[in-house]
Order: structure tokens, then C-alpha cells, then sequence
């Protein structure tokens, strides 16, 4: 049985870092492109007239509010698409990490757009909801609490942590604390092996790991 441990903060940043910065390469990109095709447009008509108006406080108060909602936009779309696909964003891949839900199956596109859109919640208050996860348990951000999802280092195993059963899917295997396992859990050969320790003669009592 493969046992994961959560993903701290710091390794969390990191990863959150690299895949902003990814979000703000691809969102200037866009503004160049909108840009040429702003230009390109003046030039054809009455360009004087045209940039004029951007020095109108109404005008420019709008520009930004179109900006932002361009960023907000793609930020919330990149994080549905790579966690509802995979579970990883490209930074959470080049850190080993992933995000489950916290039943231990894969996260749903809904899941994904949920978390999503929690991210910018945490992020409000100075980012209180992302500095939380240094001090939870789990390792939960606000916005894993809000979407009921774990992120895992799932490039390391270790012995104590959140395990997942070898005998089903990865991707669907729920993901379970090491060491809390149910009778159901246990496979037919250790089920031989209880009952084969229960029937010799020792005294001594042993608990069901």
C-alpha cells in the first residue's frame, strides 16, 4: 500500500509562484494582442480621437476593471483545466505534488472550479487563506477547506501519511491516515494469517494494524 505525506506550505508556494508566473506570461500576451489589434483598428479610423479618450478617468477605470476580470478569467481557467485533468498544474508537477479530493478520489472539473475559485478568497486577506495550510493539520489552505480537497507529495513514499491501496486505481483509490485501516481493508491473506496467529496458543494480544 502506497502512504503519502501532505504538502507543506513552503513547497505549496513554490509551486503556486511558478504557475503565476506561467498565468502572468500568458495574460501579457493576450494584452499585446489586444493591444496590435486596438492600434491596428485606430490607425484605420480617427486614431487622434480614439486614444484621446483614454485619458478620461471614466474610460481608464473601465480599461482596468476589463483587465482584471481578463486576469481573474484565466487564472480561474487554468487551475480547472490542469487540476481537473490531473490533479497538477505544471508547478505542481516540477514540486511532486497533487491534489486529491478528501475522500481520496480524483477531483472533478466542478471540484477543480470550486477550489478555483476559493484560491481567490484566500488570497483577499492578504492571503491569511493560503498561510493557514502552514498550520493545519492537513496541510488544508481555506480554499481546500472550501472544496474539501488534500494536496499530497505524490512523488514520495513514506510510512506515515495517507495511503492508498495497491489493489485499486491510483487516480480512484481512496486515500486513507496510515495506520486507521478497517477490517474490510484487510485482504483475504491476512485475514489467514490473523486467524492462523488467533489459533495458537499465545496468550499475548495483538491489535490490527
Amino acid at each position: 500500500m502506497a502512504v503519502y505525506n501532505y504538502g507543506g506550505f513552503w513547497r505549496r508556494m513554490v509551486a503556486f509562484s511558478i504557475d503565476n508566473i506561467i498565468i502572468i506570461i500568458v495574460f501579457f500576451i493576450l494584452c499585446i494582442i489586444a493591444t496590435i489589434a486596438l492600434i491596428a483598428g485606430a490607425i484605420s479610423r480617427e486614431g487622434a480621437d480614439f486614444f484621446s479618450g483614454f485619458t478620461d478617468p471614466g474610460r481608464l477605470s473601465l480599461v482596468t476593471l476589463v483587465l482584471m476580470g481578463l486576469f481573474t478569467v484565466i487564472y480561474i481557467a487554468y487551475f480547472t483545466y490542469f487540476h481537473g485533468a490531473t490533479g497538477r498544474t505544471p508547478g505542481k508537477m516540477l514540486l511532486g505534488l497533487q491534489v486529491y479530493a478528501a475522500d481520496g478520489k480524483k477531483i472533478s472539473f466542478g471540484i477543480a472550479f470550486l477550489r478555483a475559485v476559493g484560491s481567490i478568497i484566500s488570497s483577499i486577506p492578504f492571503y491569511l487563506g493560503f498561510i493557514w495550510a502552514a498550520f493545519d493539520g492537513r496541510k488544508q489552505s481555506w480554499h481546500d477547506k472550501i472544496a474539501g480537497t488534500v494536496v499530497i507529495i505524490k512523488d514520495e513514499e513514506i510510512k506515515n501519511g495517507f495511503s492508498i491501496p495497491d489493489e485499486v486505481n491510483v487516480d480512484d483509490a481512496p486515500l486513507k491516515e496510515a495506520g486507521n485501516r478497517d477490517i474490510t481493508d484487510i485482504e483475504p491473506q491476512e485475514e489467514n494469517k490473523i486467524a492462523e496467529k488467533a489459533a495458537e496458543p499465545d496468550t499475548d494480544s495483538q491489535k490490527i494494524p
